[in-house]
Parts: structure tokens; C-alpha cells; sequence
């Protein structure tokens, strides 16, 4: 049972409109193939009940009535009647599981509550709604009062309650607790359908829940990118996974819609999905380490039983400083691109040295850096700008200092300018004109970005030039705009020196 739209909404920050609550319903039970849905808490709001309404229509119309829940509460038929107002057919009624809790909020006796639980399922029965019963704060029941959670059970058994929910509702437990616990409720009620229903404070609701599922329950309670009250709750995809790889048992959730339905619900919760999430998280199919590339392309030695197409996705190589042959090459061979190992080698090295300076690189960029390489770095400089520095201050002028090698022999200057790049040009020219060298006119500045490419990872900077009658362009890549036209400038000066 996926409970998104109701455990998943209590989550801080996130209310679902009604086209959003409507489309997650839609998405859940029509592509993903969910078995059950949770769709709200009766009595919550005017808006909360058209929503509701507008689900359960539309579940009527396309025969999955009898997979949409609402939570319901023991308060004299107040819940039932609104959930029959809807048109809703099952009601997951809540009850208290533990003693402390019935003690301390409700103030009753065991027996007390028990005779208002079974009024409310006899008048949901006579309402021709099914019962499920949520036995609130379970984990602790099981643990401190499990004689009241015995006389509970004992007395409702025999009534027509269709599941018994068991919840972790503080998220306190661990799997081997998960395990006896569901165990000691199985045993001792062999015929009655159990569901756990786990929360992630200590981050092992997806273990919990293996757990509840080797020691026998029947039912599981998920989330979409584990929605929920304070952790969250079990996450959909991680718990799929479980089942059906480490305990082979086979679900109705079509894996494949499982990234697309997670990436719709992100967007309309506004909660993000960590990079690093199993499953659905950006980079959980992205090699980094170029070792594991490389054992990819020799029979798959870093695969595991995630492939990333059963989940609708495609492996992929990060590019930057620990990137080694083999990434750039799967990432080369992505775009239909060969190279020779040498070329090989001069790209990589041209990827790790962009990786040093923290950057995320795209496979958008390499044709960028394949060209920069290839086609404008083979050449020997007889010119290199060895070093240079921009001051930028409020009112004042940028000033540039510039150091350059011509034929071995350095020179330096520093001059004013409209802009750092135009500064830094004055001060080259300065240097030219002292040696009585020619200097090019600058006709065209034009900054691109890869497609695809991030911001802050690669720019190109493309300058055309005039010398001597001649037109011809240069282009520079870098992280950083102003460092990239130093580069294709630091190329300009070699073509102009060449005989």
C-alpha cells in the first residue's frame, strides 16, 4: 500500500493540490501497478474532501474502488460518514496500539476502547465500507504492554476486519526487532492478514520492512521517495527492490516508471531526492572512479543486480579529476566518437586537470574539449602567457598585469581598461609595442556554453581576428569566461608568430 498521498503529505512543507493528489493517484495505480493507495484522513478539510472525491470518481470509473484507503478515527461514526460521502469503500481505522497511548491521550480503559472500536466497525460494515484496523504505536505496544495488544487482537479477531496494520509509528525499531515482533503476532494469529507499516527515524524503515516480510506479513507500507511524518517512511523504490532481489518475491510494481513517478512526485512535493538515493537518486547509476569503468568494460566486474535500465535509466561515467581511460571512453563512445590512444591520453588529461578545479563536466562538453585538444592544442608555443592578475575596484578602473614568454625570453606589463579582458589586452599590447611586433584587431567576442553543460562547469570563449587582411578565429575552454579568452588569445599570438 502506497500511502503518499496521506502519511507522505504529513511531511513538513508539502500540500498537494488537487490536479497533483489526482495525477500521483494515477500515476500509482495505473503505470506504477501499487496494489493499494492511501489517499487521505477524513474530516481534514472542504478542499481535502473535493480532492478525495475527485479520486474516488475517477477510481470508481476504472474498476479500482476497492484499491483507494482513507484513514478514518474511532469518533462515533463521524469519519464513516464522511468517507461514505465520497463514495470511498474501505476505511483504515485508527486505533490505539499501545497501552500509553490509550492511557495517556484517550484516558480509557482497555475495555472502553475496545467496545467504541467494535461499534465502528459494526456501523462501517452495516455502511457496506470495508475495515482495516491501524493499531497505532504498535512497535512500542509490542514492546512494553504486549498483553494489551494480545486482549485487543483477541477481542477483534472474530469481527470483520479485513487487515490488522501493524506501525512503527515512532520509527524505533531495528530488523531483528521488526522480525520477532511480527513474528510473535503471525504465530499467534496464523489467520489473520498482517501489514507493516515502518518509519525511518533511524533510517532502517527498508530493512524493517524486509524483515516484517520474512517473518511472514502479508502487506507492506511505502512512500514515494519516503514521504512522511519527521524521517519519512519506507521508500517505494528501495523496498520494490528488496523484494524482489534479495527475497525473490514478485510484485505487481512495473520497476521501469519507477524514476519518471519519482521525479513527478519530487516536483510536486518540492522535496528533492538526494543524489546519492538507491534507485532514484541522480548519481546512484554514475561511475566516478575510472577503476570502475574500466572494470565495466571487462565483463561487467562492477555491475550488481541494479541495472539502471530495469529502472527506465542508463548507466553513465562522471567526467573530472578521477576520471580515468576508461570513463572518458564510455563517455566517448556514447557520442559515436573514436579516438587513438594518444588522443585518448591528451583528453583525459585535458578532463582531469578541469576535474581539479572542482567542476562538474557533462558529456556535453567533451566534443568542446575533444576540439580544444585536438584541433587547437597539438601545436608547439613559441608564445606562452605565464601568468596574469586582474584588480577590479569600485569606482575604479580594472587594472591588468600581464607576464608573458616570447622565444624564451619573459616580459611583463600592467595597464588600465574598460573591462579585465580589455585591460589584459592593453598590457599585452604593451609588451608588442615595446618590441615593435604587430598586433592584431580584435572583431568578434562571442561566450558559449555546452548544451546540456552547466554553468559553472565549461565555457568556451570564441574571439575572431583581423591581421594582415587575414580573418581567423580562436576559441579557449575553461571554467572560468575570463581564463578561457586568455587561452584562445594565448592561441591567437602563436598563429600570428608562425611563419
Amino acid at each position: 500500500m502506497d500511502t503518499t498521498l496521506r502519511d507522505g503529505e504529513q511531511t513538513s512543507g508539502v500540500s498537494f493540490s488537487m490536479q497533483e493528489k489526482m495525477s500521483i493517484a494515477h500515476l500509482l495505480l495505473t503505470d506504477l501497478g501499487v496494489d493499494r493507495i492511501e489517499i487521505a484522513s477524513a474530516r481534514v478539510s472542504k478542499g481535502e474532501y473535493e480532492a478525495v472525491k475527485k479520486i474516488v470518481d475517477w477510481a470508481g470509473g476504472v474498476g479500482h474502488i476497492d484499491k483507494v484507503e482513507i484513514l478514518g478515527f474511532v469518533d462515533k461514526g463521524a469519519s464513516l460518514q464522511w468517507i461514505n460521502d465520497v463514495g470511498c469503500k474501505t476505511v483504515n481505522l485508527l486505533a490505539k496500539g499501545s497501552y500509553k497511548h490509550l492511557n495517556e491521550q484517550l484516558r480509557k480503559t482497555p475495555e472502553q476502547h475496545l467496545q467504541d472500536i467494535k461499534r465502528e466497525i459494526d456501523l462501517a460494515y452495516s455502511m457496506g465500507i470495508s475495515v482495516n484496523l491501524y493499531m497505532e504505536d504498535w512497535s512500542n505496544g509490542i514492546r512494553y504492554s504486549e498483553d494489551y495488544v494480545f486482549f485487543m487482537v483477541d477481542n477483534l479477531k472474530h469481527l470483520p476486519v479485513k487487515r490488522f496494520m501493524l506501525p512503527d509509528t515512532l520509527g524505533i525499531m531495528n530488523p531483528r526487532a521488526a522480525g520477532e515482533a511480527c513474528r510473535k503476532m503471525i504465530e499467534r494469529y496464523p489467520g489473520l492478514h498482517f501489514d507493516f507499516h515502518a518509519h525511518n527515524d533511524y533510517d532502517l524503515a527498508v530493512a524493517n520492512v524486509m524483515a516484517a516480510v520474512e517473518a511472514g506479513v502479508k502487506g507492506v507500507h511505502v512512500t514515494m521517495n519516503g514521504l512522511g511524518e519527521r524521517a519519512g517512511n519506507a521508500t517505494l523504490s528501495s523496498v520494490v527492490a528488496v523484494l524482489h532481489d534479495h527475497l525473490k518475491i514478485k510484485t505487481n510494481i512495473d520497476e521501469s516508471k519507477l524514476n519518471r513517478v519519482s521525479r513527478v512526485v519530487e516536483t510536486y512535493s518540492g522535496q528533492a531526492v538526494a543524489s546519492n538515493q538507491p534507485i532514484v537518486g541522480e548519481n546512484v547509476f554514475t561511475q566516478t572512479a575510472g577503476i570502475h569503468a574500466d572494470g565495466d568494460n571487462k565483463n561487467n566486474l562492477y555491475f550488481n543486480e541494479l541495472y539502471p535500465e530495469r529502472f527506465g535509466r542508463v548507466r553513465e561515467y562522471a567526467l573530472g579529476k578521477l576520471s580515468g581511460k576508461a570513463n572518458i571512453k564510455k563517455n566517448i563512445e556514447a557520442l559515436g566518437i573514436e579516438l587513438t590512444d594518444a588522443e585518448m591520453a591528451k583528453v583525459t588529461n585535458r578532463v582531469i586537470e578541469l576535474g581539479d578545479k572542482k567542476e562538474i563536466i557533462t558529456q556535453e562538453d567533451l566534443p568542446y574539449i575533444i576540439t580544444d585538444v585536438l584541433k587547437n592544442g597539438e601545436k608547439e608555443m613559441k608564445i606562452k602567457i605565464l601568468a596574469f592578475t586582474f584588480v577590479l575596484s569600485k569606482g575604479l578602473r580594472p587594472t591588468a598585469t600581464v607576464r608573458i614568454e616570447i622565444n624564451g625570453v619573459e616580459y611583463e606589463q600592467t595597464a588600465p581598461g574598460d573591462g579585465q579582458y580589455h585591460a589584459f589586452t592593453k598590457a599585452l599590447w604593451k609588451i608588442y609595442n615595446n618590441l615593435g611586433k604587430a598586433t592584431p584587431s580584435l572583431t568578434n567576442y562571442a561566450v558559449i556554453i555546452p548544451p546540456g553543460g552547466r554553468t559553472d562547469a565549461l565555457v568556451q570563449t570564441v574571439i575572431s581576428w583581423n591581421f594582415n587582411g587575414k580573418d581567423f578565429k580562436t576559441r579557449g575552454l575553461d571554467a572560468d569566461q575570463t581564463e578561457a579568452a586568455v587561452k584562445a588569445t594565448e592561441k591567437m599570438l602563436n598563429i600570428i608568430e608562425a611563419p
